[in-house]
């Protein structure tokens, strides 16, 4: 079973966070934003990942440092669930319309992390969410999953549409990355033998 469980506890925020890598993209999420709950919705729908995640935050403060630690949390189940990566696919990619928005994510679980962030979202705020916010939880995820992620929108003009078209194609490019390949199943995907 690819699974993991994370709790984090700090005193900004407490998040308690279960991950199956094989689902069927079943979620419960509530991490008192609102916007990153519809976000990461989308996530486990388009990935078919199967996430249980509460958070209680400082959001009396404001929502960074939620949004931060669930992206932390998040990076840390899927590294532990991916464990010593034998078997994976690796890489996985999507270009994935939304409306207007065209968004390319890619994805390298490499055991590296860099983020490679090209999305330009023309409104300070979605609703109540700071947009600003979109770059720390891919940069809280990246850092812990130890993976290169590219985000890059090679379209798109409402704020919504390209946030959405960011998550729902990293839930797709890591659902592929993620994927066991069935004819290399004992082997990491790896001239160096390890990830």
């Amino acid at each position: 079973m690819r699974t993991s469980q994370i709790n984090r506890k700090t005193n900004e925020t407490d998040v308690k966070l279960s991950l199956d890598l094989d689902g069927t993209g079943k979620s419960e999420i509530n991490t008192g934003v609102g916007f990153l709950d519809h976000m990461l919705t989308l996530f486990s729908k388009h990935g078919r990942f199967d996430i249980e995640l509460s958070c209680v935050g400082d959001t009396y403060v404001d929502d960074h440092h939620t949004v931060e630690d669930v992206g932390i949390a998040l990076g840390e189940a899927f590294s532990h669930a991916l464990s010593d990566k034998k078997g994976i696919t690796r890489y996985g990619s999507m270009i994935l319309p939304m409306d207007e928005a065209l968004i390319l994510c890619a994805v390298d679980l490499s055991g590296r992390d860099f983020l490679g962030y090209a999305l330009s979202i023309p409104t300070y705020k979605v609703g109540a969410f700071d947009t600003e916010l979109v770059e720390e939880f891919f940069l809280g995820f990246v850092r812990n999953c130890q993976c290169n992620l590219h985000l890059r929108q090679l379209a798109g003009t409402n704020s919504h549409h390209i946030i959405e078209g960011a998550f729902k194609a990293f839930g797709r490019a890591m659902r592929e990355a993620t994927s066991i390949d069935e004819q290399f199943s004992q082997e990491i995907p790896s001239t160096k033998g390890v990830l």
